[in-house]
């Protein structure tokens, strides 16, 4: 019946956050077409199943089971939400703009494929893994996407709402743009290979101040974890969304409920993912995985892309289960510290801990907090002489709230004032200058609990010292 809507082609998936999610079905396509399924189904995709959502925190919130899996098909759901919300502004916009069945279409698979370069331990691995090799989850998604995902990107007709026009093909090339963080050459003056901006408007989806991927996991983490059951308000912030000519623009009407999701977002870095026993697994994990890394990966994902498809949370810790007998000696300790770890005995408890928060104008670099070497060797300076040598170790684990007024992130989001008429930084709205740029946890660690009211003593001299130096700058 014409007009009526193809059901055989949708299938759904219901989410406690996003009621039912729909997606394209392979029943009754064309074997010349792909459908969304094909790249849900796909092994790539499919292992986000067995790599966690929140790195090492699902330890300590014993309901913070959810994976990347589960995130990712929020973030597709979310491209809908988006590109039904911003497509007519972006093409008022962009005179060279796609259908809205390709720009739905590309931010779909980009947000279900945004994470799929990620290893065991999420950003974790990244860090003291990838950072080896020169690559992050997003450059080696990027590649990924281009090299085993491609043809069925390609082969992408429609999505539950909406149809590419004849004459268009999805191009996995805009979908690995979307996803890898913007540089200071994308933007570069007489840059050849330079983004439409079009193209360069919709990755203020994926890496601005409120993007489709920080909303969901804002959402669902602090869902998940029991933080909070509805922690923002995604509706307003999207109804009041659109696309000027300077880029991904906020309506005024819309700026309390982004500065509540930023104030939400940075409460749950400080509860969940910063949370004191969870850092002190993460402390545990980076010395153990440090001496494990050679055992666990055999080189370079990029040039062993079948193995890391393979290489998983699960594969990862059925493997290490299996050490303590191993012929080779060290692989047995190693296997015992694992033991230990996925035990929850932890050689590390917080002692004591401070935050300082960094305001437009404070250079965190020149701040005390901002090298654990050099907080460890002036707390040391500052202890009675007979703890000086004691176990011990310094944490800064640090949240930018806020984007600065440097970098190529920065300017990527707008505010319209409907009195003035005028659309000017996000950053100049005065509510939004209230938040800090940044903040730095500095806890201190150690492995005995008779010595907390020394530690704290030292912590404050040294605190005390940097608030002395910001007098005396002033």
């Amino acid at each position: 019946m014409q007009g009526m809507k193809q059901f055989d082609h949708e299938s759904l998936c219901h989410d406690p956050l996003h009621g039912y999610i729909a997606f394209t079905s392979a029943h009754g396509l064309p074997s010349s077409e792909s459908a969304e399924e094909h790249l849900i189904d796909h092994p790539w995709v499919q292992r986000l199943r067995q790599i966690h959502q929140l790195q090492t925190a699902w330890w300590v919130f014993p309901t913070a089971e959810h994976t990347r899996f589960q995130h990712v098909l929020g973030v597709m759901h979310l491209g809908s939400r988006a590109a039904a919300a911003l497509h007519d502004s972006l093409a008022d916009v962009c005179a060279d703009v796609p259908s809205r069945g390709y720009v739905e279409s590309l931010l779909r698979v980009a947000g279900l494929l945004h994470d799929v370069g990620h290893g065991p331990f999420g950003h974790f691995f990244d860090e003291h893994y990838l950072a080896d090799f020169g690559l992050t989850h997003e450059t080696l998604g990027s590649a990924i996407i281009k090299s085993q995902l491609g043809d069925i990107i390609r082969r992408l007709r429609r999505n539950p709402n909406s149809q590419l026009a004849a004459h268009e093909t999805l191009s996995p090339e805009h979908v690995a743009y979307l996803i890898t963080r913007p540089t200071a050459a994308d933007s570069a003056p007489g840059n050849a290979n330079a983004a439409p901006t079009w193209l360069r408007f919709l990755r203020s989806l994926f890496s601005g101040l409120y993007t489709i991927d920080n909303m969901d996991f804002v959402l669902r983490d602090a869902y998940m974890s029991g933080y909070n059951t509805r922690a923002f308000d995604l509706e307003r912030l999207l109804h009041y969304s659109f696309f000027s000519p300077a880029g991904l623009t906020l309506h005024a009407r819309g700026i309390a409920a982004l500065a509540n999701f930023v104030g939400v977002r940075a409460q749950l870095f400080r509860a969940v993912y910063f949370h004191r026993t969870v850092r002190a697994i993460d402390l545990a994990l980076a010395e153990l995985f440090a001496d494990s890394k050679a055992y666990v990966f055999p080189g370079n994902p990029l040039e062993r892309l079948e193995e890391y498809r393979q290489f998983t949370e699960w594969s990862l810790l059925v493997d290490v289960a299996r050490w303590p007998t191993s012929d080779d000696a060290t692989k047995r300790e190693l296997g015992l510290r694992w033991q230990r770890l996925l035990a929850r005995e932890l050689p590390w408890r917080m002692a004591c801990e401070r935050t300082r928060f960094f305001a437009v104008g404070e250079t965190e670099q020149g701040s005390i907090f901002s090298s654990q070497r050099f907080v460890e060797q002036a707390l040391r300076d500052r202890l009675p002489r007979e703890l000086r040598d004691m176990p011990l170790r310094i944490d800064l684990a640090r949240h930018v709230h806020r984007p600065g007024t440097r970098g190529p992130a920065a300017g990527q989001n707008f505010l319209y004032d409907s009195a003035s008429g005028v659309t000017r930084a996000l950053m100049d709205s005065e509510l939004l200058r209230q938040i800090p740029l940044s903040s730095r946890i500095c806890r201190v660690y150690t492995q005995h609990s008779g010595y907390d009211r020394e530690l704290a003593t030292a912590l404050d001299s040294l605190l005390g010292t940097e608030h002395e130096d910001d007098r005396t700058n002033m």
